[in-house]
């Protein structure tokens, strides 16, 4: 597991960074606080406090650093 931390403060990069992720089959978890949820989730991100950065987990055995780097975009 990789942790990389993320920025997700408007609609459009929520958006963006979802469609991004779901091409992906391994998993992502958002972590903010003591709230973790499914990074695939769009309704779920929301519920997310989204002015401050996220800790995003990327699940890969082998791949987890050529995933953190193609999200770059919303890496911070």
């Amino acid at each position: 597991m990789k942790t990389v931390t993320v920025n997700l403060n408007s609609i459009e990069k929520v958006k963006s960074f979802v469609k991004d992720i779901t091409r992906y089959d391994n998993d992502f978890d958002l972590v903010s606080g003591r709230n973790l949820i499914d990074a695939k989730s769009i309704m779920g991100i929301f519920a997310l406090d989204l002015s401050k950065p996220l800790q995003l987990n990327i699940h890969s055995q082998n791949h987890g650093d050529k995933i953190a780097e193609e999200l770059k975009d919303y890496i911070c």
